[in-house]
């Protein structure tokens, strides 16, 4: 969620990088050296940023008739453990061949020292992201539904890969996920807050003392939601691919549920900052609540516990959300005016929603 770093976006030269106080995110002659040695078209390069911009950063590039789709980090020093280019597109390449609707791995490159952190091109998939506004094609009731449908039916899918064999089951360890995600999360407020918000505290102690008992291992994405899916151009609605999998584990497929359910936009429920699908708070779209029973319907899995689950999402987004706030605080964020000072208020919003499901929870175990 973290927007990237201010500074030159784009040079011709390496040479002309040089001279930057912050390097760029794409130097044009390294990139067309790197596309000569794949084979990828020749002669210039036209270039265009994809999607808003928040964490890894994503770029269509378009040469001599060829098109690919450049991902990489933001600008270093990264954090320990974050933006792995190279074990993102690994993961994708892993789950292509296990029929999950994946980009095709084209390319990928570790050699810092092209752009300053490794990336990777994929192919190009003709497809439409929902978000802000509905697709016209989407926009029939009988289409809304079929693409929250679509939203379960991909995750479900997902979720029933085997997971105890092969290239999969090097990707994480199943056992112990939810307490690890407890206590890392934990430890991340610590870092990344200048405030006192006693809820964190509160609800992580909640979520340690009641931990659920995992009913089954799968990948598990990490930021799975409708705006991180790629739909077909035409109708009915169908998932082409599903993108971002840089959080992407072996752990407890109900996190992802949780999630999805948590962040999911829905008429009637107050807004929190991790809303990024508005439009489905219009007619026609499936609720939280039908969302998890077709999803248990597809799985039979026990979903009592859900709540638990919600409340480690929004709990999570709001550690994260801080770490956004605070960067903004020290004047690391100098262009956001929108979501950086919304954090004030959004942090607080995000935990009171995660009590809320707190709550929700208990009452259901009893």
């Amino acid at each position: 969620m973290d927007t990237v770093p201010d500074g030159v976006e784009v040079v011709a030269s390496r040479e002309e990088a040089r001279h930057l106080d912050s390097p760029p995110l794409l130097v044009l002659d390294a990139i067309a050296g790197f596309l000569d040695a794949h084979g990828i078209g020749s002669g210039p390069l036209a270039w265009q940023r994809i999607g808003d911009g928040h964490s890894n950063i994503t770029y269509l590039i378009e040469r001599g008739g060829d098109r690919v789709v450049l991902r990489r980090g933001p600008r270093p020093p990264l954090p320990k453990s974050t933006h792995d280019m190279v074990r993102e597109a690994r993961i994708q390449k892993i789950l292509g061949g296990h029929g999950v609707p994946v980009p095709e791995i084209v390319a990928v490159c570790e050699d810092e020292s092209l752009l300053g952190v490794p990336f990777y091109l994929m192919s190009r998939i003709d497809g439409t992201v929902v978000t802000d506004t509905i697709p016209a094609h989407l926009s029939p009731a009988e289409q809304r539904r079929a693409t929250s449908e679509a939203v379960v039916d991909a995750l479900v899918a997902l979720h029933g890969i085997d997971v105890t064999g092969g290239e999969l089951a090097t990707l994480g360890s199943p056992e112990g996920y939810l307490r690890r995600q407890v206590d890392r999360f934990r430890g991340l407020w610590e870092v990344n807050t200048t405030r006192s918000l006693p809820a964190v505290e509160r609800i992580s102690d909640w979520l340690t003392r009641n931990l659920p008992a995992s009913q089954a291992a799968s990948v598990v994405h990490g930021d799975y939601r409708m705006g991180n899916l790629m739909f077909a151009p035409q109708a009915p609605a169908r998932v082409l691919a599903i993108l971002d999998w840089e959080m992407a584990t072996l752990g407890d497929p109900l996190a992802d549920l949780g999630y999805l359910t948590a962040t999911y936009s829905e008429a009637g429920r107050p807004t929190t900052p991790l809303e990024l699908t508005k439009v489905t708070r219009s007619p026609g779209y499936l609720t939280q609540l039908q969302l998890a029973e077709r999803y248990q319907r597809r799985t039979g899995l026990d979903l009592t516990s859900l709540p638990w689950y919600q409340t480690l999402a929004l709990w999570k987004a709001a550690i994260f959300c801080e770490a956004i706030y605070t960067r903004w605080q020290r004047g690391e964020r100098p262009h956001d005016t929108v979501f950086g000072p919304s954090l004030e208020t959004g942090v607080p919003r995000l935990l009171e929603r995660a009590g809320q499901y707190a709550c929700l929870s208990a009452t259901s175990r009893r």
